[in-house]
C-alpha cells in the first residue's frame, strides 16, 4: 500500500469521524462503506463504520455494529482499536437483551490485555461498563459528560483561564471531536469574569444540592413539629429559590453545547488535520456514578427517611384533652343537652364518652329559656382535620340554616389551643337576639360556642370563644 492510499484512507476515516460528530451517522456510514469498497479492508475504516452504527443508539444498529466488528476482526484479528471497540459494545449491552454479545466481552478484553496492556483503548474498554456512553442521542449523557469534563478541567488547571486555554488547544487539534469542542466552549464561557458562582456549582453541585435539601428538610420538620400554622409552601418556595442558580448554570451549559455544534459544522468534513503523530489529549471515561454521588445519595435517602418519618408521625399525632363539664358557668345554670342535641354526633373518630353539650341560662329558668351560652366540645383522634373542614363545616355541624339571619362570617385564626376557628354573627329568629357562634377544631378536639353578642365586635367574639374553649378543655398530661 503506497503513501497516497494511506492518506486517502486517513482522510476517509477523518471524514467519517467528523460526520458522526455533527450528528450525520447515516452519511458517515455511507462514506465509510464507499471508502471500503474502493480501497479494500481497513481496520480504522471498519472501526469508524461500527461507531457510526453505535452512534444511532439503537438495537438494530448495535447488531449491525457487531457484524462490522466481526468482519474487521476476521481481517485484522490483532487490531487493538477493533478489539477495544467490540469489547466496549459488549460491555454496554444489556445481558438480558443480548446475553451472547454481553458474554463475549471478557474474552475480548483478555485478548486486548495480551496485545496492549498499557494501551489507552484498553482503559476505555475496561471502563465502558461503568461509564457514560458518549452518544449524542442521549441528552442526559451529554450533560453529564459536559459537566464531568468541565469540572475536571477546572480542578486540575491552576486557574480557570488556564483550563480554558488547554481545552481550546485540545479542540483545535481535533476540530471534529464533539467532546473536546463542548469542553472548549464550556470552559471559555465559565472562565469569564463573574462566573465564579457557576464554577462553584459545577464543581460542588452535590454539596450545594444536599445543603438545599437540609434547609428544606429543616423547614418541613419545624412546620410539622413546632409551627403547624406555617404552610408547606414556605419550604417549597425556599427550595425553589435556592435552586434558581442551577437554572442559570444549565442555560450556560446548553448555550456552550450549541456553540460547539456550530463550531463543528463550521469545520467542514474535508477540513481534517494531517496525521503528525501527536493527537489531542485523551479524555478519560466518564463514570456513570461516582463514590461521591453514592455517598450523597445515601445521605439524601437518610435525610428523606428522617423527614418523611417525622412528617408521617406528626400527621398521625394529635393532642389529648380532658373535658371539664361545668354545672354552672359564669353565674349561670347549666343543663346537659346531649340527649336531645349532639352537634358532633356524626363526626367520626370522636370520643363519645369524652364530650359535652350544655346550655346555660340565668337563675332557675327552664332548659328551653333564652340561653346566654351554648357550649359543645368533643375530643378524639382528628389528625386528618384540615382548615377547610372548619371553613365549610362539612360533617362538623348540624344544619344551621334556620338559626337566624347571618350578618357576618369570618376566619378567626386559631382556636383555644391552636388549629382553626371560624365565627359568625347572626340575629336569632326566635328571640331577635344578636348572637355569635364560633366553631373551632384542632387535631384533638372540636368545639362550638354560641353566646349573646349585642356589644361585641369581631375581636371580642373571638376572645370570648377562645376563653370558653380554655374553660371547657384542659390539655391532658402525658
Amino acid at each position: 500500500m503506497n503513501e497516497t492510499d494511506d492518506h486517502t484512507r486517513h482522510d476517509a476515516r477523518a471524514r467519517v469521524d467528523a460526520l458522526i460528530a455533527v450528528d450525520r451517522p447515516a452519511q458517515a456510514r455511507a462514506t465509510a462503506r464507499t471508502a471500503l469498497d474502493t480501497g479494500g479492508p481497513d481496520a480504522g475504516l471498519l472501526l469508524a463504520l461500527a461507531r457510526a452504527h453505535m452512534a444511532e443508539d439503537d438495537d438494530d444498529h448495535d447488531d449491525a455494529a457487531e457484524r462490522v466488528f466481526r468482519e474487521g476482526l476476521e481481517a485484522f484479528p490483532d487490531d487493538t482499536g477493533l478489539l477495544a471497540g467490540y469489547a466496549e459494545l459488549c460491555a454496554r449491552t444489556d445481558p438480558l437483551d443480548r446475553p451472547g454479545r454481553h458474554a463475549r466481552g471478557p474474552a475480548l478484553l483478555a485478548r486486548l490485555r495480551e496485545l496492549a496492556p498499557n494501551a489507552p483503548e484498553l482503559s476505555r474498554a475496561e471502563a465502558a461498563k461503568g461509564s457514560v456512553s458518549l452518544t449524542s442521542k442521549n441528552p442526559v449523557s451529554v450533560r453529564r459528560v459536559q459537566s464531568y469534563d468541565t469540572a475536571r478541567a477546572f480542578t486540575e488547571a491552576p486557574t480557570p483561564q488556564a483550563a480554558a486555554a488547554q481545552a481550546a488547544l485540545a479542540a483545535a487539534a481535533a476540530p471534529h471531536d464533539r467532546r473536546l469542542a463542548v469542553l472548549a466552549e464550556t470552559t471559555a464561557a465559565l472562565a469569564a469574569p463573574g462566573r465564579t458562582w457557576a464554577r462553584l456549582l459545577l464543581r460542588r453541585g452535590l454539596e450545594y444540592r444536599f445543603a438545599v435539601g437540609v434547609v428544606v428538610a429543616a423547614l418541613v420538620v419545624v412546620r410539622v413539629t413546632v409551627l403547624p400554622m406555617i404552610p408547606y409552601g414556605v419550604a417549597t418556595g425556599v427550595g425553589l429559590l435556592l435552586g434558581l442558580p442551577f437554572l442559570g448554570l444549565r442555560r450556560a451549559l446548553r448555550a456552550a453545547r450549541e456553540r460547539a455544534a456550530e463550531r463543528i459544522v463550521a469545520a467542514t468534513v474535508e477540513d481534517v488535520p494531517g496525521d503528525d503523530g501527536a493527537g489531542p489529549a485523551e479524555l478519560p471515561p466518564v463514570p456513570r456514578v461516582t463514590r461521591r454521588e453514592y455517598a450523597f445519595a445515601g445521605a439524601g435517602l437518610a435525610l428523606l427517611l428522617i423527614v418523611g418519618g417525622t412528617a408521617y408521625a406528626s400527621s398521625l399525632a394529635y393532642p389529648r384533652y380532658e373535658i371539664v363539664a361545668h354545672d354552672t358557668f359564669r353565674g349561670l345554670q347549666g343543663f346537659d343537652l346531649r340527649a336531645e342535641f349532639d352537634p358532633f354526633g356524626s363526626v367520626p373518630d370522636g370520643d363519645k364518652d369524652g364530650s359535652t353539650a350544655r346550655v346555660y341560662v340565668a337563675g332557675d329558668a327552664a332548659p328551653d329559656a333564652a340561653a346566654e351560652y351554648l357550649v359543645a366540645v368533643t375530643t378524639g383522634d382528628f389528625h386528618e382535620m384540615r382548615e377547610s373542614s372548619v371553613d365549610d363545616g362539612r360533617g362538623l355541624l348540624p344544619d344551621t340554616a334556620g338559626i337566624g339571619t347571618v350578618h357576618d362570617s369570618w376566619r378567626a385564626g386559631p382556636g383555644p389551643y391552636g388549629g382553626w376557628m371560624r365565627c359568625l354573627r347572626y340575629t336569632e329568629t326566635a328571640t331577635g337576639t344578636l348572637r355569635a357562634m364560633c366553631l373551632w377544631a384542632d387535631k384533638g378536639s372540636l368545639g362550638m360556642a354560641l353566646f349573646t353578642a349585642a356589644d361585641k365586635n369581631r375581636e371580642a367574639v373571638e376572645d370570648t370563644a377562645r376563653s370558653i374553649g380554655t374553660e371547657f378543655l384542659r390539655p391532658a398530661e402525658n
